[in-house]
């Protein structure tokens, strides 16, 4: 069976124009997409690789889904993986100690290159006690990825001013990384005042989302990442399936008509950004 009939069977989106140069995803959950759509790792990674994707950070919520993200980078060259409790989850934690503890044992497996996804999230999580509870978990993760010479991925939603203070605060990694990133212009500013790439996922390209075109717009080049977050957040113009890597064509086409810029320079420049955020290239010779 070809990739194209795979996914027909699922009935998830048809593959897009393959990019003129490989690019890498830099937020994506294949192991969440393989309970979500059915679409299980191999043929992902494959997917996304005929399209032009050829390197993914595989990020784990919690200590199971980051034992998870272990396991798959130690299995497939072209994928690196993050740990962490995502700020819900730290939260709902009985045990956030140990969970933090357990976290910090991941941070240093072979194939870990970032802590995270970590941050704050007053959208799914409400009462002013849990918000405590998320920025103790928080400011436990800066610090883990200082400790670890690792990059830090920061969940952020509905607590900008919040996280903007907490950053202020801390004394942070060298390499930080806005996951998924969802403020306007200011908000990216105030961002790249802290030396953080930002990386935008297929939300950019919504109608009502012209505030993240924006942000991009202000962005220096250097600094901009790009992201699936999958199974969530499909770019247009497959909005309303699941999402998957192979599906960063249509979001990095439609940035760089916002940025009027040169694809196939959009591209390069992208994964250089990539690469760097992360701590430099892996995967096979040809990266």
């Amino acid at each position: 069976m070809t990739i194209a009939e795979r996914l027909d069977e699922l009935h998830l989106p048809g593959l897009p124009e393959p990019l003129p140069s490989p690019v890498v995803d830099s937020h994506t959950h294949l192991d969440s997409t393989r309970e979500y759509s059915g679409l299980d790792v191999e043929t992902n990674l494959a997917a996304a690789a005929a399209v032009g994707v050829d390197r993914v950070v595989e990020v784990g919520c919690d200590v199971a889904s980051s034992r998870i993200a272990v396991e798959l980078a130690q299995r497939f060259e072209q994928v690196v993986a993050a740990v962490a409790m995502h700020p819900n989850d730290a939260a709902r934690s009985s045990d956030l100690d140990a969970d933090l503890a357990a976290i910090d044992e991941l941070a240093a497996a072979e194939g870990v290159r970032a802590i995270g996804e970590t941050g704050l999230d007053h959208y799914r999580t409400t009462e002013p006690d849990a918000h405590a509870v998320q920025e103790k978990s928080f400011v436990a993760h800066i610090e883990m990825a200082r400790r670890h010479g690792l990059s830090l991925v920061i969940h952020h939603r509905e607590a900008h001013d919040d996280l903007l203070r907490v950053l202020a605060a801390e004394q942070l990694p060298e390499r930080v990384v806005m996951h998924c990133f969802s403020g306007d212009a200011d908000f990216a500013r105030a961002c790249l005042d802290h030396d953080a790439w930002l990386s935008f996922p297929g939300v950019v390209t919504y109608k009502n989302a012209g505030y993240l075109s924006e942000a991009l717009k202000v962005t220096p080049l250097e600094k901009v990442l790009v992201e699936t977050d999958a199974p969530y957040l499909t770019p247009v113009p497959a909005r309303g399936k699941a999402n998957a890597p192979y599906l960063v064509p249509h979001t990095l086409r439609f940035m760089a008509e916002v940025l009027g810029a040169d694809l196939d320079e959009l591209c390069q420049q992208v994964r250089r950004n990539t690469f760097e955020a992360f701590g430099g290239a892996w995967g096979p010779a040809d990266a």
